[in-house]
């Protein structure tokens, strides 16, 4: 069964709530994907690559980061991404339980940012990240640079990101991806911006399979 099964384990502090993906024919892997700071787990984008990840057998547990449960909009306050970190190491411990195989961690912007910290912090936490629109830093803000812990990454990554976005261009991508010591690669979207072209409602787009076809050649 390849479609959206809402989801919430209150047995975790923090709470664990999403949409499972269970594919028809399992590979053995699963993946957990999450949002930016402005979305939350129904983003366009995350719904369809949770079903081109499903249709290949992954199991995806597409989840709300804990500062998207405690309000419905705006961003993430000052201080939250220990926490939301939490959510997210949780949310793979959920996976777990449910994945024989290998388990990977996605996020959009923030969500990502997420990810790569929680990464440096527990390098045997997953096998590899996916990482969306990575927040090199703020719009037109080239010198606020968020890579303090990227030296401290030790998970094979791969970054998707747009040839458009103001949070880093792929010049800028490609050399704070030379400062994390495990393997890399950037896959650039030409032309698209931060959204990746799903800015609105959900629609057909090659995206979600490129990415798909990367990630699999990538991790193997």
């Amino acid at each position: 069964m390849n479609g959206a099964v809402a989801f919430t384990d209150d047995s975790l502090n923090p709470v664990v709530r999403g949409f499972w993906h269970l594919p028809e024919n399992a590979n053995g892997d699963g993946l957990v994907l999450t949002h930016g700071a402005g979305s939350d787990c129904n983003a366009p984008l995350l719904v369809a690559l949770s079903l081109t990840f499903a249709e290949r057998g992954y199991v995806v547990l597409r989840c709300d980061l804990p500062f998207r449960q405690k309000k419905r909009f705006g961003p993430p306050s000052f201080g939250n991404g220990e926490l939301d970190r939490a959510g997210l190491a949780n949310a793979v411990t959920v996976l777990r339980k449910n994945v024989a195989g290998r388990i990977f961690l996605g996020g959009h912007s923030y969500g990502g940012r997420q990810a790569t910290m929680l990464g440096a912090d527990e390098p045997e936490l997953v096998a590899g990240l996916l990482l969306l629109s990575y927040p090199l830093h703020p719009p037109r803000k080239p010198d606020q640079l968020r890579t303090q812990h990227l030296p401290r990454l030790r998970t094979s990554a791969l970054f998707v990101h747009g040839t458009r976005d103001p949070f880093g261009s792929p010049e800028e991508m490609e050399s704070a991806l030379r400062l994390i010591p495990a393997k890399t690669l950037l896959l650039r979207i030409e032309g698209r911006g931060h959204d990746l072209g799903f800015k609105g409602k959900a629609k057909r787009d090659e995206l979600p399979a490129a990415v798909l076809a990367e990630f699999q050649k990538f991790f193997g």
